[in-house]
């Protein structure tokens, strides 16, 4: 506090006055901006799918059928292809009104992928694309589940399984919500694309890039895509009034590095003063002590919080809404636990450390591997200058192994078409959910189509409670029943608010500062 007044008495008080008056204002005016909505939107077809327990029966089964067929992909070279080819039989059976539709077109991408394209009756409105994947990371009922991870076992309302969040939900979500459309007689204005990769899990080289490929050589331009990514947070975080729904707005970049270091070999009684496990170890210490520099602020997790700011209570409400002078502040304090750390830099995770073949034997060879996740601030090239500087030792060699740039960050404000779309949605569905945009820490597959839309979001409408997100990719993954006809709900319904044609003029509330 005596340091707090020092600054104002050094500064002026009046300016500190007025500094506080702008800081209120932006407070206030964040609240008032919050309840505005958007005006009358363009009347499109309005078909209620009103789900009846007959149907939904089938639906929860055909569901279930989909997880039990286990679509690993184990590496980039190795994948269950038999699985696959189950899978895409499956497919054709749950949803015969999608393969027998004239409004529909099916091709089968590099033997085991899909893309959908489904005709508008308005060829002047951009189409968009709708993205999901087949492929599943592995899972073993020895890790600890409650039920067989390919079981699709019904416990207390959810159904357990592998992929029941990544990303058959999603998946199976699309096409059902397709399938039942098409059955009511529905014919979209605007054209729109369907795609399924078969091995997102290990970068989707094979199906999504051939999927994009096919795309740009039909010289395909797309209002926005949609593909998995955030989620709804339920009480997952700390001091938000009620749930709030992150759209991905960016994907952070990526980087794999490998550190090496090559010495003369020697017999375990005669070791040098510094071996090459020794050197290699020194150096992984000095990444760790030494992250990335703290951005929070210059990348899109500065609107998450801009947006959010009215559902906390003082003094949070405050000093989100004016994150102009608190960013610093707020960044110090995000960067205290591993899970939002991931927001505010890029993070440095030593994944691997290989040397030595025998006990007595001074190894002549370390390795290690560090994974990078780049912070839409930064570049890559910016990431390996900073980790020579940091290494500052010629004896331990850099590699990049695999990298690549944080994704472009598509526009979330009240002209952009797709961000409205899917948040008018989300509302139309869930009233008292906040939206904002946010960040991916992870990676999905729709960077292979950064070249055919300048917008791509990524988010389903997964409800996560505390917990949750440790399940992604974990043990016990997981989706409530209610929840996975939410998914349906939600897709049925992005199809037909995508029929529009421009987005309705939007009542904006202005205050000059």
């Amino acid at each position: 506090m005596i340091k707090f007044l020092k600054i104002i008495i050094g500064t002026g008080f009046a300016a500190f006055l007025i500094v506080l008056t702008i800081a209120s204002i932006r407070t206030l005016s964040l609240d008032v901006n919050a309840g505005f909505q958007l005006a009358r939107w363009e009347t499109v077809s309005n078909i209620s799918l009103d789900i009846n327990h007959h149907q939904r029966k089938e639906l929860l089964n055909r569901f279930k059928e989909a997880i039990r067929i286990p679509t690993v992909s184990f590496s980039s070279t190795e994948s269950n292809t038999t699985a696959l080819l189950h899978f895409n039989s499956f497919l054709r059976k749950a949803f015969p009104t999608i393969f027998t539709s004239s409004l529909v077109q099916h091709e089968l991408v590099a033997n085991y992928s899909h893309l959908f394209r489904i005709s508008g009756s308005q060829a002047h409105l951009l189409p968009y694309l709708l993205l999901a994947h087949i492929d599943v990371v592995p899972a073993t009922e020895s890790d600890g589940w409650d039920a067989p991870p390919f079981s699709a076992q019904e416990i207390e309302g959810f159904i357990y399984g592998r992929g029941t969040i990544d990303d058959k939900g999603s998946l199976m979500g699309i096409l059902q919500a397709l399938e039942f459309l098409l059955i009511k007689g529905y014919t979209p204005r605007r054209g729109f694309y369907i795609g399924l990769g078969h091995d997102e899990e290990v970068s989707g080289y094979q199906g999504a890039v051939n999927i994009a490929r096919l795309l740009k050589q039909r010289n395909t331009r797309l209002a926005f895509i949609l593909d998995e990514g955030l989620a709804v947070l339920d009480g997952v975080i700390s001091g938000l009034n009620g749930p709030a729904a992150l759209i991905g707005v960016s994907e952070k970049g990526l980087a794999t590095v490998k550190l090496s270091v090559s010495t003369l070999p020697g017999h375990a009684s005669m070791p040098p003063r510094e071996s090459s496990i020794g050197i290699l170890a020194a150096a992984v210490k000095k990444l760790e002590d030494n992250p990335m520099p703290m951005l929070f602020g210059y990348g899109p997790e500065r609107e998450t919080f801009e947006h959010l700011a009215h559902k906390f209570g003082f003094p949070m409400k405050f000093i989100l809404s004016n994150l102009w002078i608190f960013s610093p502040l707020v960044g110090r304090f995000l960067q205290q636990k591993p899970d939002s750390n991931a927001f505010v830099r890029t993070t440095t995770a030593v994944t691997m450390f290989n040397a030595g073949v025998k006990t007595n034997v001074i190894p002549s060879f370390a390795e290690a591997y560090v994974n990078l996740r780049i912070h839409s601030a930064q570049s890559l090239q910016e990431v390996l200058d900073l980790i020579e500087v940091t290494l500052g030792d010629h004896r331990v060699k850099m590699e990049l192994i695999e990298g690549f740039d944080p994704l472009p960050v598509s526009s979330s404000g009240e002209n952009s078409f797709g961000f409205q779309i899917v948040k008018k949605t989300l509302l139309d569905m869930f009233p008292t959910v906040t939206v904002a945009p946010g960040i991916c820490v992870g990676n999905t597959d729709s960077r292979h189509f950064k070249d055919l839309t300048n917008d791509i979001y990524r988010f389903a409408p997964l409800w996560f409670k505390p917990g949750d997100a440790k399940r992604f990719h974990g043990i016990n993954e997981r989706i409530s029943k209610k929840n996975y006809e939410e998914l349906i709900l939600f897709y049925s319904r992005l199809i037909q608010n995508s029929d529009i044609e421009k987005l309705p003029e939007p009542h904006t509330f202005v205050h000059e500062l």
